[in-house]
C-alpha cells in the first residue's frame, strides 16, 4: 500500500461506518426513542469513542440529532430535507414507464398512466401492443372520472368531499352500462378499496373493459392510476379477475418508488 492510498482507504472506511450509523438509526422502529451509544457501537462493530468521532459531524450537519437528556441518537432535520429533495426530483411518468411497459408485455393489452384533474382523468402515458387492435385513448385526453376504471381507482381513496363533488356534478351515461346511480357508485368505490383495483365494464366505451389501480405518493395520497384496457372479446370477466391483482401489484411497486408507506391491509370487500 502506498502512503497516498492509506488515507483514502481510511476515509472510505470512515464514510461507510458513518453511513452504517445513519442506517441503523433510520431502521429503528417508531417510538424507540433513538439509538444509544452502546447500540451503535455494537451495530457498527467499533468502540464508543469511534462512534462519537463519526457521529459528531453527522450531528453538526443535521443528519443526526442527539437528545441532550438521554444521549440517544435520532434522525435529524437534514435527513428529512434529503428525503424531500429526493421525492421532489422524482418524475411520476419516468418512474412508472418501465413498469407500464412490463405490464403491457406480460398482459398483451394496452396500458395507461392517468392523473386526476378536478373531476376528470387525464391520460399521461400510454403503451400499446401494436399487434392488437389499437385503443382510441390518447395522451392528453380527458374523461370524467366516474365512468373510468382509473378514475374510480383514484376516487376510492380520495377525500369524501371530492367524491361528493363528483356525485353532485351528475353521472351522465355514455353507454348502457355507465353507472348513473350515486349510491351504486359509492358501493363500487367501497369494493375498490376492498379488493385494491377498479373495473370499467363497458361504462366508458361500449366494447372496452379496463382494470386499474391507484398510485400513491409519500403522503399516501392517490395521485394517479395505471390501467390495462382491451376489447371485451379479449378481456372476458375471468381475465378481469386475473388481471386485477397484477395491476394492483404494479401500482404498489410504483407507489413504493415514489416513497409511499405500506398500506395497512384493507378489509375484504364484497365480490365485484
Amino acid at each position: 500500500m502506498t502512503p497516498q492510498s492509506a488515507p483514502r482507504r481510511n476515509a472510505s472506511m470512515s464514510l461507510r461506518r458513518a453511513l452504517a450509523i445513519v442506517e441503523f438509526v433510520r431502521s429503528l422502529p417508531a417510538g424507540s426513542g433513538g439509538a444509544t451509544l452502546t447500540q451503535l457501537a455494537e451495530a457498527v462493530g467499533i468502540n464508543k469513542s469511534s462512534v462519537l468521532r463519526l457521529a459528531t459531524p453527522l450531528v453538526e450537519s443535521g443528519l443526526l440529532d442527539r437528545d441532550s437528556a438521554s444521549g440517544r441518537f435520532r434522525l435529524g432535520a437534514a435527513a428529512l430535507a434529503l428525503w424531500q429533495a429526493y421525492l421532489d426530483q422524482l418524475d411520476l411518468r419516468s418512474v412508472a414507464a418501465d413498469h407500464l411497459r412490463g405490464l403491457m408485455r406480460r398482459t398483451g393489452h394496452t396500458c395507461h398512466l392517468v392523473l386526476l384533474d378536478g373531476h376528470d382523468v387525464v391520460y399521461a402515458d400510454k403503451v400499446e401492443n401494436t399487434t392488437t387492435v389499437r385503443m382510441a385513448s390518447r395522451i392528453g385526453a380527458r374523461m370524467p372520472a366516474y365512468r373510468t376504471a382509473v378514475g374510480k381507482a383514484i376516487l376510492a381513496f380520495s377525500p369524501a368531499d371530492l367524491v361528493a363533488d363528483v356525485l353532485a356534478g351528475g353521472l351522465a351515461p355514455v353507454t348502457e352500462h355507465t353507472v348513473t346511480d350515486p349510491a351504486l357508485l359509492q358501493e363500487e368505490l367501497r369494493r375498490v378499496r376492498g379488493r385494491g383495483y377498479a373495473i370499467d365494464d363497458r361504462e366508458n366505451e361500449p366494447e372496452v373493459r379496463c382494470v386499474a389501480a391507484a398510485i400513491f405518493d409519500h403522503n399516501r395520497d392517490p395521485i394517479a392510476a395505471i390501467s390495462v384496457s382491451a376489447l371485451v372479446s379479449r378481456m372476458p370477466p375471468a381475465r378481469v379477475r386475473e388481471l386485477g391483482p397484477e395491476v394492483a401489484e404494479v401500482a404498489r411497486r410504483v407507489s413504493t418508488e415514489l416513497g409511499a408507506p405500506p398500506m395497512e391491509e384493507a378489509p375484504p370487500g364484497p365480490p365485484g
